[in-house]
Order: C-alpha cells, then structure tokens, then sequence
C-alpha cells in the first residue's frame, strides 16, 4: 500500500485544441485535488470556457496564464508536474523547477513528472500506462517523466470520479428537474412523459435523420451551445431570421410535430451532469462527457473526436468491445461517427432499455476500480 500524502503543490499544464474537452477535464482533475488538500496552479493558454464551466472557481486553484513567467522564488516549487494530453511543459518552467532540486541536492527533492494521456480502451494502454521516459538533457537531466494512462480497466489508471458522485446520483430527483426546466422553457404539462434526449455533438451526418425519427414520439431534445446548436438549426434548415440576428437574440425552443427542441445555454459542470442523469437518451462527444455519460448510467452514443488517419475508427470499436455493446449499439455509434451509410435506426423502447442496461453494467465495473486520482496520489506516493 502506498503511504499517505501530505498536502502538495501540483502543477497542471493544459493546451485547449477542443475548447470543452481539455479544459473540462483538466478543471475536474485540479478541483477533486484542491477537494482533497492540495494547492494546484493550472497552466492553460485559453481559460474561457471556465467562465461558465466553473464560474466560481475553486479554493485552492490558482489558475496561470500559459507562456506567463514561472512562479517567483517566494511561491513554492512543485511536488507534481502534470503535462496534460503531451502538451509539452515550457523550457522555463522545467528550469525553474530543477534548479530548487538541485540547490536542495536531494532525490526526494525532484517533482514526479506526468505526461497524463488521452482516453482510451485500446489494449497499448495498459502496456504503456506507468512507464518512465528517461530524461536524457537539459536542466532535468537525470530526472524521469512517467505516462499515465487513464483507462477503462484495472490496469489503467482509471477514470475521474469524485467520491461523492454515485451518492448525489443517488439523491438525484429526475421529475423535479425536468418540470424545472419544462417551466423555465415554456413546455407543455406533459413533457415529462416524453422521451428525453440530450445533445453534445459536433456535426454529426446522420443528426438530419435522429430529428426526423424524433418527430414521430413525443421527444424533448435539449441542445447544447455553440456547434451543437448551430448544427441542428441548419439541419432544420432555419435558424434565427435576420432581425433577430442583428439584435444579438437566438429563439430558445423550437417544435416540430412531436419534437420540442430547447436550445440551452453555457452551463457549469455540475448542471451538465445533472442535465446527463436527467435524460433518458444523451449524445456525447470527446472525452470529459463520454466519462459523465458512462457515470449517469443512461443510454448514450459518443461522437469520437475524428483524426484525418482515421485512427479513431480503432478507438471507437475498443471501446464498443469494452463496453459489450449490443449490436445495436455498436451500429448505431458507426452509422452516429459516419463510419458507414446505413441509415440511423432511432431504438425502440426495448432497445432503449438494452442500451441502458448495457451502460449501468458497465459502470458497475468501473466502480470497483479506484478513480484516476486516487491512482495518481498512489503513484506520486510511489515515485517520491
């Protein structure tokens, strides 16, 4: 068993390619360590998102602005260094943290170094999760950078969990939020009998033929901001005319037969995932809102964030094996990612059911493994 840690200073470095994913991620892993004691200054070149995503911020995160100069020789020097999604640790900082080693000359002096990886059910995962890198120049001659891997089973480092998330699950009370938002959006007295559908995407081929078969059963869509949104508006061919265009305003509900569709606004974390449990169908996409779609237990398909070499077609199918999808499932996530052309077959109420029991299934696997990071505080234990 690892021994216990006293409080450190983490430092998190993060460069945003996906506005929502890597900062949503990076921001849940900084805040359950600043939960649990720990001071952590986070690197990222582009803060925006966490105008709404976090809005309050949270004690013991210090947020920095990427490129800016390394902490002054008064701050503390950092206990963990975590570079997430190799995003490459300025020469600077890697300067300033190794010459306090050196100054100390003790072993024990030198920050643990993590490269934190990309998501993923394919099997070099767990062949790669915990190897070193030796560092072989420059100022950290000498020291060594590890991989962590997260993942989905025992020999990965896990997924981020914080420990009183299945309790407010739990505590969760789904008629109640969604008669909240039937009244905050105008909504009918019978929406709660509806089928409720979430939608973070990207610009999905096959969204046009999800709205048309939402049009036949009473369906409830909420949509998300920015690209979500705009993609559904032109798959319906409209959008906000241009009066409304030119005074900034964008409708917030639109109705197609037995379709009601709510464009929703910037949310915290907290209220997207509420936003995951309340519904009873969600569309998800990269990586943070694939974990809180397999933690809501509710039927879902994931958009994979797409590669030009089409390697996420391998990552798509790892992770359809791991999470035993029913076949389909596993056709609608490749008809959903365009790996084919067959047309979207919408799921019935039985299937529906098999998808959601697929899902708590697999959560009920993901929950007798520690969470990504407790498995990081045992490493960093480990390694100091």
């Amino acid at each position: 068993m690892s021994r216990a840690l006293p409080p450190l200073q983490w430092d998190v470095f993060c460069r945003v390619i996906d506005n929502f994913g890597d900062i949503g991620v990076c921001w849940r892993l900084v805040a359950q360590l600043a939960a649990l004691g720990h001071r952590v200054r986070l690197w990222v070149d582009d803060a925006s998102a966490l105008q709404w995503m976090a809005p309050q911020g949270y004690p013991g995160v210090e947020l920095r602005v990427w490129g800016s100069p390394p902490p002054s020789p008064e701050e503390p020097a950092p206990d963990v260094m975590v570079e997430a999604f190799g995003c490459d640790i300025a020469p600077e900082f890697i300067a300033y943290s190794a010459y306090p080693s050196s100054a100390r000359g003790q072993k024990s002096a030198k920050p643990v170094w993590i490269n934190l990886e990309y998501l993923s059910a394919e099997a070099y995962v767990e062949r790669n999760h915990r190897l070193p890198s030796p560092i072989l120049s420059g100022p950290a001659a000498g020291w060594t950078r590890w991989f962590f891997y997260p993942g989905f089973t025992p020999g990965t480092g896990g997924l981020l969990r914080e420990p009183d998330l299945m309790a407010r699950r739990e505590a969760f009370d789904r008629s109640a939020w969604r008669a909240e938002h039937a009244a905050a959006f105008g909504l009918g007295d019978g929406c709660a009998e509806q089928r409720w559908v979430s939608l973070f995407c990207y610009e999905p081929a096959a969204l046009p033929e999800l709205l048309r078969h939402s049009q036949t059963r009473p369906t409830q869509l909420l949509v998300t901001p920015g690209r979500p949104t705009a993609a559904v508006r032109a798959a319906l061919a409209e959008g906000c005319d241009q009066n409304i265009a030119q005074k900034g305003l964008q409708r917030l509900s639109d109705k197609r037969e037995q379709l009601s569709i709510s464009y929703l606004p910037h949310r915290p974390q907290p209220a997207f995932d509420e936003m995951l449990w309340a519904c009873d169908f969600n569309a998800v996409r990269g990586e943070d809102s694939l974990v809180r779609a397999l933690w809501a237990g509710q039927a879902f398909v994931w958009q994979i964030y797409p590669q030009h070499d089409n390697a996420h077609h391998d990552k798509l199918w790892a992770f359809l094996d791991w999470l035993r999808a029913p076949a389909s499932l596993r056709q609608f996530h490749a008809t959903w990612n365009g790996l084919d052309a067959e047309p979207l077959q919408w799921p019935g109420d039985d299937t529906l059911a098999e998808w959601t029991a697929c899902t708590q299934a697999a959560r009920a696997r993901l929950l007798t493994q520690d969470n990504l990071v407790a498995q990081l505080l045992g490493f960093v234990a480990e390694k100091r």
